[in-house]
Formats: structure tokens, sequence, C-alpha cells
């Protein structure tokens, strides 16, 4: 599989920036997008169509690419009546960039193999501008067999391209960075805030933790925010909420509970409530800080 056909579902800001790298490669891709500015996007690149439907994407495609927010909306995107199921083609891959539940991976991923289809779970790190550059850390899994023929493809896409194990190992890990980035900064972004409560200086309190093991990116991220005003970890506090929620339940599925991530996770949802969704994770800063005062 050289140069196949890509089917690309889902032209966000980490989408979009895929599939110009993959356009930049010279692959023929076959698109699906809510933005009309991002499909246009890719069209006026060349080399390129839009789908109505994931199965008229699957039928054209060798190999189909999701980037979507949900465990939910990807299987819509499979099982709906004109879903990937319908139309994908004995010997083509799925591969699911995104964040989803192992226990629904892992049933997508045996309905397709009933069809003579494989897939590849395939969650992302790094960001935007490292898609674009094919510079994205890739954390795969699924059968040998079915890795080994996407991962040229792969390879194009991320500079560090990780074989995790079986189908569902991908989003397994990504879910335990998450919820151990998340967790952490949720702990730095509070310990601002009770600080500022008793009346010891935030940037004080950065120079003193930052000296000993504590110390890290993520310590960096919630000084930034929690001291200088920046926000600039791209993450939303609803992207995160819902990773928590997943690691939870993937918890509870194996039979075992985190309790540790439930706090996480209910301070995240919280948040949510508050109104604070849409920004940056170090922002739930400015919930720790009302409820300290």
């Amino acid at each position: 599989m050289t140069k196949p056909v890509i089917g690309f579902i889902g032209l966000g800001l980490m989408g979009s920036n895929m599939v110009e790298n993959l356009q930049t490669r010279g692959f023929e891709v076959v698109v699906m997008g809510r933005k009309r500015a991002s499909l246009d996007a890719v069209l006026n690149r060349g080399n390129a169509r839009e789908a109505a439907t994931p199965k008229e994407l699957a039928a054209a495609s060798d190999i189909v690419m999701l980037c979507v927010t949900t465990s939910e909306v990807v299987e819509s995107l499979v099982y709906g009546d004109d879903g990937i199921l319908a139309g994908i083609k004995d010997g083509a891959v799925l591969i699911d960039f995104g964040t989803s539940i192992p226990e629904s991976t892992r049933k997508i991923g045996a309905d397709l193999a009933a069809k003579g289809a494989g897939m590849v779970d395939a969650p992302l790190g790094r960001t935007p501008a490292h898609a674009k550059d094919g510079l994205l850390n890739i954390m795969a899994a699924g059968d040998e067999a079915t890795f080994a023929k996407v991962k040229p493809v792969l390879e194009e896409q991320g500079e560090n391209v990780f074989y995790i194990g079986a189908l569902g190992a991908g989003h397994v890990t990504k879910l335990i960075n998450n919820f151990m980035g998340m967790t952490t900064v949720c702990a730095m972004s509070q310990a601002f805030a009770v600080a500022d409560r008793a009346g010891i200086e935030r940037q004080q309190l950065f120079d003193i933790m930052s000296t000993g093991p504590s110390n890290s990116p993520f310590m960096g991220f919630c000084k930034k925010y929690a001291v200088d005003g920046v926000s600039d970890l791209g993450f939303s506090i609803n992207n995160a909420n819902k990773d928590l929620a997943y690691f939870v339940q993937m918890a509870a599925d194996m039979g075992t509970r985190a309790q540790i991530a439930e706090g996480t996770s209910a301070n995240l949802t919280a948040a949510v409530d508050a109104g604070l969704g849409d920004g940056n994770v170090p922002e739930i800063f400015d919930y720790y800080l009302k409820l300290s005062r």
C-alpha cells in the first residue's frame, strides 16, 4: 500500500492540518466535515474530493481516518444507514485518531473484521502545528498485520509512531496519559488558588515549587495562567471532562474504580457547569479561586 486513497472525516484544527500534510505528501484524499471553509480549503489544494456520506467515503478509500470528538460520534459514523460499515471495502483499514472508549473500539473492530476490513486505534499527542508538519506522536494499536499495512502512512503523519499492542490499547494509553495530565493540572491550579487565599504570592509559590521535583511542563502551563494570565495549553476543559469521564468508565469496564480520576472528573464537570468549558484546562484556576474565597 504505497499511495493508498485516504478517506478523512473530521476537519477540525487537528484534522485539517493532518489532511494538509497528507496532500503535501502526494496522497489523494476523500473528505467529509461540518465546516464548509475547511472542506473548500482541502478541495482547493487539489487531488481531493468531497463525499456525501460516510458509506460513499469508505467505498472510495483504502484507508478511512477519523479525527472526531467522541465515541458516540465514531459509532454514528460507523453504524449509520449510510455509515462506514456499509461501504468499507474488503482489505481496507479504519483508523480512529480520536480519544475513544476502548470497549467501543474493540466492538467496532470486530464488526469491521466480519466484513474483511481492519482497524487501528491511533490517538495523538502534540499539537495541530505538529500535525501540519507530520510530527505528531501516534499511539497505535491493532493486530500486527493491520498495523504493518498502515504503518508507512502513519509515519508520514507522526515523528514518533508507537505500536502498543492489541486493538484498544492505544485508546487505553491515551486515556491514562490524559488522566495523569489533567489531574496534575487540576491539582496545581488548586494549589495556586489555595495559596492565594492563604496570602502567599502565586509567583513565590511557583518559585519554590519549581525548584523541586514538582516542576514540570504542566506546572509551567498552570503558572502561566495563574500568575501571568496567559492561557496557552490548547486543550479545553470540555475535552478534559470528556476524557476523564471515559477514563472512569474504562476503569468500571475493567471491574475496578479509579477514585482519584473520579475526583478530577467531578472538578472538571463542576467547572463546565460554571460556564468555563470552552477555556483551556489551566483556566480551571478561576473555578478554584472562586471556591477559595
